[in-house]
């Protein structure tokens, strides 16, 4: 059987990147396709240094950096790959990779991250922070996101297996594309993360300083309580405000190596998470470390935190994103702290490990195999 897989851009190692890096050690000999490829040669060692098959937009003017503003093209450019002589077609997708065109003697299998997050419900949103909600130039972006959604629904229709990366995407899938799909959460490496008991008195966040993270209401909320300790691990666009609203008993780290950002997580007395994520891969992993999780309670941190008092804990949630709520969140933990078992958030997070999505994974694929449609021949 002669296998492709299909992913989105390849420019660097993310969420996105560790799925696809397990799905390529599933089907070691299958070709790889991706829009584009820029990876820096470390970063090449999770695709197993295979050549990439990429589009026209690979040598557009400026692509190794604005490869996002090709955007508009990406429909037409992954629909110009030419898959025609395989078998078995997976796309790993959370913008155009589940676009690909394929025959009615292939199977071909999604497993989506997300429907484009910037062209369907996040619209609004991703208009306002990039200033294009209003003008002209705001006018031909909404065009062209209205364009990309009727193209994204019509190439639903396509695909033979959806896979949702968590329940939360799975609600998504079906209010855009009205097609049911199985939920496969992503792989994570819960063995790098060793169990610590021993707390100390602190708190810890961690994720790239963008808008949607909500690392800022984090901060603002320890304004309120200062006789509290947090330390921030991460850069981005946002770091110089956030920094600006840090009181003296906030640190703000910027990027560290996986080993000091793993000491902390495994220290810390709580991990805190205030973003509306599709999964949320940096909650499993604290919990991996035996550190319960206050996070958001909304998207995938629902279904990756315990939040019952009464059934095992390994963390909470507070429902409404503001610097107040953390803050009831954070009081609420203390007081219920003796409830929380660094063991158990362990145990919780062994439910993500990578072994078990390989399992899920192949035999997600075997059963669509086995299930391929064969149509009487017509007279």
């Amino acid at each position: 059987m002669k296998v492709a897989i299909v992913h989105d851009w390849l420019v660097t190692y993310a969420g996105a990147e560790r799925v696809l890096e397990q799905i390529l050690s599933l089907y070691p000999t299958a070709d790889l396709y991706s829009t584009v490829c820029f990876l820096n040669e470390r970063d090449r060692q999770f695709i197993q240094d295979k050549k990439v098959h990429t589009t026209f937009i690979q040598k557009m003017p400026f692509a190794k950096k604005k490869y996002r503003n090709y955007l508009p093209l990406m429909p037409l450019a992954i629909e110009q790959l030419d898959l025609s002589g395989y078998d078995l077609i997976i796309s790993s997708s959370y913008a155009v990779a589940k676009g690909v065109i394929t025959g009615p003697d292939q199977i071909h299998i999604s497993y989506v991250h997300s429907p484009i997050r910037y062209a369907w419900d996040l619209q609004h949103q991703y208009l306002k922070e990039s200033n294009l909600d209003k003008g002209f130039k705001g006018f031909l972006v909404k065009w062209m996101l209205k364009n990309i959604r009727d193209w994204d629904y019509r190439t639903a229709n396509s695909v033979d297996h959806l896979i949702a990366n968590s329940q939360f995407i799975a609600k998504r899938i079906w209010k855009v594309y009205r097609r049911e799909s199985e939920v496969i959460y992503p792989p994570v490496d819960v063995d790098a993360f060793e169990l610590c008991e021993l707390k100390e008195d602190f708190y810890i966040t961690a994720s790239r300083l963008v808008p949607y993270k909500r690392v800022d209401i984090i901060v603002e909320a320890f304004a309120h309580m200062p006789d509290k300790k947090l330390i921030v691990i991460g850069e981005g666009p946002e770091f110089r405000k956030i920094r600006a609203k840090a009181q003296g008993n906030v640190t703000l780290m910027g990027y560290q190596s996986f080993e000091v950002l793993k000491k902390y997580m495994q220290q810390a007395k709580a991990f805190i998470f205030a973003a509306k994520e599709d999964f949320g891969i940096l909650p499993v992993e604290a919990q991996a470390c035996g550190t319960p999780v206050i996070a958001y309670g909304k998207g995938g941190s629902l279904e990756t935190v315990s939040a019952d008092l009464n059934n095992n804990p390994t963390g909470m949630f507070f429902y409404e994103q503001s610097p107040q709520a953390i803050v009831d969140a954070i009081n609420e933990f203390e007081s219920n702290y003796q409830l929380f078992s660094p063991m158990n958030c362990k145990l919780r997070a062994e439910k993500f490990s990578t072994e078990r999505f390989k399992k899920e994974f192949s035999d997600s694929v075997e059963k669509a195999l086995s299930k391929r449609k064969v149509f009487p021949s017509v007279v």
